[in-house]
């Protein structure tokens, strides 16, 4: 007998990174056929991790917003396989410790404690720590909404709750208050010089002290943990969610070209994506590479309003990341620690006076029986520094020149680490750039005062078959948007095909 069942229809999603494998999951669920076309040899992108010697180095993941089953997000996160119920989920206490002197000043994911501590630091600051935890109090309120597009039918709607919805609004009118706040005249309303050198070292003046108390808002909500082992095994769950779906990844493939075709009604329409020598013709394409480089995948780059506001407003974020093979124990030290240095390093225009680490002593996923792996964070613009330094041979020099400067500054704060650097990593902007085909390499967008926290159309009027999703199409960016904007591509996928979108279940 014939059968006369229409047959799938076919998606090519491009980039397999985090907004790619939730586009994926999403559309294979509703009952696409997808196929990711990731141009790496694994999937993830910028949520990664790299194995050097007995080492695992982290290069992407954090803390993770939705990490905990009262976020909104936790149930997206769940829905694509990233996390499950036996996934552990580590909350280091204290978040975060500044090393001022003899004294380290914490930071802890209960504000109650943070204040408490803060306040027998300095009892004379009262008034501003008090003023400070408030800010945080009042911005952990502010969660990810999810949402449905207008006019999607849904096999469960999702909304926000009237409550959240009053909460949500005061902590938007803190955060709008807190981008007009002058950083420096913030930090020195403190006297205490060991709390004004924790804001200084964990804030820019690009941000303001905006993103630092959104920071600490999502861990005082109880969010923001780090899932056991990283990036790694983060982004595998999602894969073989996907796969097992009957999904495909196709690896080491580059996106080259979108091909589209005229449409009588409405400009033109994509029908398939080139790859090499290779024409993949489909039914859609969702483009989740960096949506501030996509000119080249089109005959005629594409044209829309809100693509000449992103490219205007757009700033990356970017760091040079430093890891370090350590063999000796750091475990007395905190998860994330900071301290001063003695002499600033300086990587082209840039100048630290701090130095972040990220201290993986006490994870055996990271780090060897009685070792340490350090990764160590020089954020700031340097993508031309080093691209300029590639291409007059200095690349490696440079980069032994930064390693040799961070090793001397951990010997004079932690004593412990001197002479015992067994591994040594580098990645500049340049390698996020070569390895994930990130605009100058950046992982974010700089959240400077003025720009809006908007959400870009996943869509281009006259582009039919075309939808974007990735970090770029909210500001900041970040793990949490990836995975949302992967998920709002597939809902207009799915209003225009007229397909029914598969919610989360609770």
């Amino acid at each position: 007998m014939f059968d006369e069942r229409p047959m799938k229809k076919r998606v090519v999603v491009i980039g397999g990174g985090i907004a790619g494998l939730s586009a994926g999951v999403y559309a294979q669920k509703c009952g696409f056929d997808v196929t990711i076309l990731e141009s790496h040899n694994i999937a993830g992108g910028n949520c990664t991790a790299w194995r050097r010697g007995a080492y695992l180095f982290e290069g992407g993941m954090h803390w993770l917003t939705g990490s905990s089953k009262s976020d909104a997000l936790n149930k997206l996160w769940r829905h694509i396989g990233a996390l499950n119920d036996n996934v552990t989920v580590r909350y280091d206490e204290p978040f975060m410790g500044f090393n001022h002197g003899n004294t380290v000043i914490k930071i802890y994911r209960d504000v109650d404690l943070t204040e408490k501590h803060l306040l027998e630091l300095s009892p004379a600051d009262a008034k501003e720590i008090k003023k400070f935890c408030g800010f945080i109090r009042r911005v952990k309120n502010l969660v990810m909404p999810v949402t449905d597009l207008r006019g999607v039918r849904v096999t469960k709607k999702s909304s926000m709750p009237l409550s959240m919805l009053f909460s949500v609004l005061s902590a938007v009118r803190t955060l709008g208050a807190l981008s007009k706040l002058s950083r420096d005249k913030f930090i020195n309303s403190f006297t205490h010089e060991g709390i004004r050198d924790m804001i200084r070292a964990s804030t820019s003046e690009k941000n303001g002290i905006l993103a630092f108390v959104f920071t600490l808002a999502t861990i005082a909500r109880g969010d923001g943990g780090f899932p056991e082992g990283g990036s790694l095994p983060f982004v595998d769950r999602i894969v073989k969610t996907f796969t097992r779906m009957g999904g495909k990844i196709l690896y080491d493939t580059r996106a080259d070209r979108v091909i589209t075709e005229n449409n009588p009604v409405n400009g033109r329409r994509a029908i398939g994506v080139i790859t090499g020598a290779k024409k993949i013709y489909v039914d859609a394409v969702i483009i989740t590479a960096d949506t501030m480089a996509i000119d080249h995948l089109f005959d005629v780059p594409p044209k829309a309003r809100w693509l000449d506001e992103m490219k205007a407003v757009t700033e990356p974020t970017m760091a040079t990341f430093v890891s370090l093979g350590i063999n000796a124990d750091l475990k007395k030290y905190q998860k994330e620690y900071i301290f001063k240095l003695k002499s600033p390093i300086k990587i082209g225009d840039e100048i630290y006076e701090f130095m972040s680490l990220y201290n993986y002593a006490d994870d055996p996923v990271y780090s060897p029986e009685g070792k340490t792996a350090l990764t160590i964070p020089l954020g700031g613009d340097t993508y031309d520094f080093w691209k300029k330094a590639k291409e007059e041979n200095r690349y490696a020099g440079e980069k032994q020149r930064v390693v040799n400067a961070v090793i001397e500054a951990l010997s004079i704060q932690m004593p412990e680490t001197a002479g015992k650097v067994e591994v040594v990593d580098v990645a500049t902007p340049l390698t996020y750039e070569r390895y994930c085909a990130n605009w100058k390499g950046s992982w974010m967008t700089e959240m400077k005062p003025g720009i809006n926290m908007k959400t870009y159309p996943a869509v281009i009027n006259g582009l039919d078959g075309v939808y974007f999703a990735g970090h770029r199409m909210t500001p900041p960016g970040g793990l949490p948007i990836a995975l949302v904007s992967g998920r709002m591509a597939v809902q207009h996928l799915c209003r225009d095909t007229g397909t029914l979108f598969v919610s989360e279940e609770d």
